[in-house]
């Protein structure tokens, strides 16, 4: 059994759908993939299902209805774990992030790392096709969140990255709260809290063009105003292994 496996959230990603898992089907060495469809109205599970005929390496996980991000990875994760996989891969449909890179994040596991993280800020600003708005929104935020976590990670919000299985197993996910975007700084800092290695690897992150963008002021607030409570509430929490 492959022992790597990508998991990939979906909401009306007809326009990419086929594409992304082509493309990660095609991958040396090869990876699983898991798409977790929150019963998109665009047809996208039924494109999955039809290329499941196809890769039997291909497996979709339906949910009944849009329930935020972090449900969709933490359901994937657990799938997963019950699957005993042992690296376990976050990817966006769209592909802003570059699949070739679940290579580099799998070798950077490989060699030590309980956390690889495709960082779109380690050696500077590597994005291609943002509004410089949204680029200084993403970075700040990213600076706001070391100042107030302590995390030396310069990528906080990053959503491409490989775990070990080990560090998934470890962290409690049912006490995982939050579901937007919020999401992927609360796992990175529960991480960090119990001391495993985390590593960033720069990636070049380049905006989707097709679909639309599942970012919203909501979402922005909750990663905000949620880093304070993570702080607050880490005060209190017992985090030895």
């Amino acid at each position: 059994m492959n022992n790597k496996i990508v998991i990939i959230p979906t909401y009306n990603e007809i326009d990419n759908a086929e594409n992304i898992i082509r493309k990660v089907m095609s991958l040396q060495p090869e990876f699983d993939l898991l798409i977790v469809d929150d019963n998109s109205p665009d047809g996208t599970g039924n494109i999955v299902i039809n290329l499941q005929k196809e890769f039997n390496r291909l497996h979709l996980l339906s949910r009944k209805e849009k329930n935020g991000l972090g449900t969709a990875y933490i359901e994937g994760f657990k799938w997963c774990l019950q699957r005993k996989y042992d690296y376990i891969f976050e990817m966006d449909a769209d592909f802003s992030h570059n699949p070739d890179d679940l290579i580099r994040l799998y070798k950077a596991c490989e060699e030590g790392a309980d956390l690889a993280i495709g960082s779109r800020y380690i050696t500077g600003v590597n994005v291609v096709n943002w509004p410089m708005n949204r680029v200084l929104m993403s970075y700040y935020a990213s600076s706001y969140v070391r100042m107030i976590t302590g995390m030396n990670i310069r990528d906080t919000t990053a959503g491409f990255v490989c775990y070990k299985r080990n560090l998934l197993e470890t962290i409690e996910l049912d006490k995982i709260k939050f579901r937007g975007y919020a999401f992927q700084i609360e796992m990175k800092f529960t991480a960090s809290k119990y001391g495993f290695k985390i590593v960033e690897v720069p990636i070049i992150f380049t905006d989707r063009t097709q679909g639309e963008s599942k970012m919203s002021k909501g979402i922005f607030k909750e990663a905000i105003l949620g880093v304070i409570s993570l702080k607050i509430k880490s005060l209190f929490r017992n985090y030895k292994r």
